[in-house]
């Protein structure tokens, strides 16, 4: 079985506006390993946006190739696009997303409720291990309003790993955070990778993207770099939040 987790081959994506068309992505060419933790950074309207849409199976290129865990997206109807997504990838966002009249282990347990190959058993199982994974199950009965923002991104992750995916997708994941949750957040996400996760992170603050061990710049919907952090994790988060 192939390593691969995300192959990406001249991806574009173009949107037309009053007969003006704006390439948003440009012949994108990216490949990410199973293990792998990579962030993807660069200025506002540089594309990542619309990147991580695609890699989430959010969007649709207008041209080029995506294979992910094995499966060549471009060829799935609209059903095997969101099966292949509920199964494959998991999602953390900057606003959290948690639903606000669920309780935590309900939002938790939200993408499971799309699976037909597991127990209510499994289930409930899986998502007391994801919370416990995240150093929340005791606030399992509370409700997201009774949470600080931290508490709530930290169950977003936990929401993220219930499924077991190939890949976990965050977007600005510490964009609404003060920079301790933050630090508590990428910690986090460090430790998932450390345990064998494949991360990939969309992000404009050099703080964390200093965190990941890879990363992807774009400019104008083209990669123009791509490098191993060679820093080291420990170093960035002293550059990151040390100094205050």
């Amino acid at each position: 079985m192939s390593d691969t987790v995300i192959s990406l081959q001249g991806i574009s994506k173009s949107f037309l506006t009053d007969e003006i068309e704006t390439r948003a992505l440009d012949e994108v060419h990216l490949q990410i390993q199973k293990g792998e933790f990579v962030s993807i950074s660069g200025p506002s309207g540089c594309g990542k946006s619309t990147l991580l849409g695609i890699l989430g199976l959010l969007d649709n290129a207008s041209s080029g190739r995506y294979t992910l865990a094995g499966q060549a997206v471009e060829t799935l109807d609209n059903r095997a696009r969101a099966r292949l997504r509920n199964r494959e990838i998991g999602f953390i966002f900057q606003a959290f997303n948690l639903i606000s009249d669920l309780s935590v282990e309900e939002n938790v347990a939200l993408p499971l409720q799309y699976r037909d190959d597991l127990s209510k058993q499994l289930c409930r199982q899986r998502v007391k291990e994801a919370l416990e994974r995240v150093d929340m199950a005791h606030r399992a009965r509370h409700y997201p309003a009774q949470l600080s923002g931290g508490q709530q991104q930290r169950v977003a992750v936990a929401r993220a790993l219930v499924g077991q995916p190939a890949l976990i997708l965050a977007d600005e994941p510490t964009g609404n955070l003060d920079s301790r949750n933050a630090e508590l957040v990428m910690s986090l996400l460090n430790q998932i990778h450390a345990d064998g996760a494949t991360l990939c992170m969309v992000t404009h603050d050099p703080r964390s993207a200093a965190l990941a061990k890879r990363t992807v710049a774009l400019f104008d919907g083209r990669v123009v770099e791509d490098h191993l952090n060679t820093t080291g994790q420990a170093q960035g988060r002293e550059l990151a939040w040390g100094a205050q």
